[in-house]
């Protein structure tokens, strides 16, 4: 079955959108000094904190998926002879500042994360399964549950965000033991 690039948000990280997005709209008019009244302010703060998140959780999405659907559904990494891809995992990799969108591929020798066309930092990376030392669970921003960590023995440490964190750290852990 052929995984498909999709963008699906929880309640609690549209609730994490929704809330920040109306009190920050709210704020930035009371503070530039609107002749509005503060009932007035929260209203409109409302009712444009609401539509933001339902464009951030529904056209978004629509958006992100018709610019990089097919780039990401067709992402190829490049393989040694022998090797064989085994798994894929949509992920972004942090590359300082730039969160770098692509895919994880496992395979037979080695953990590959292959980026999109679109990204600033495109590229491959490899990481040899024998070179992990430790595979765990991370926050993105502190506050979402979608990061996973992968630190190798030479201290250097790759910070990934993907969809069911869960079920993506023991597929990486099952290929490493």
């Amino acid at each position: 079955m052929k995984k498909e690039f999709k963008l699906e948000l929880t309640l609690k990280q549209k609730l994490f959108i929704m809330i920040p997005a109306t009190v920050i709209y709210g704020l930035v008019l009371y503070l530039l000094g609107s002749d509005e009244s503060l009932k007035t302010i929260a209203f409109q703060a409302i009712i444009w904190g609401v539509l933001f998140t339902l464009f951030l959780v529904f056209l978004f999405p629509w958006i992100m998926k018709k610019l990089l659907g097919k780039r990401i559904d067709n992402i190829k990494p490049e393989l040694f002879e022998h090797e064989l891809i085994e798994d894929a995992i949509f992920a972004s990799l942090f590359k300082g500042f730039e969160g770098v969108g692509g895919k994880i591929f496992l395979t037979n020798t080695r953990l590959v994360f292959k980026s999109h066309s679109l990204n600033i930092q495109a590229g491959q990376t490899n990481i040899n399964y024998t070179e992990i030392a430790e595979v765990r669970e991370r926050k993105t921003m502190k506050v979402i549950n979608n990061g996973v960590n992968l630190i190798t023995k030479d201290g250097k440490e790759y910070h990934f965000v993907v969809n069911d964190r869960d079920a993506q750290i023991q597929k990486i852990k099952n290929k490493v033991t």
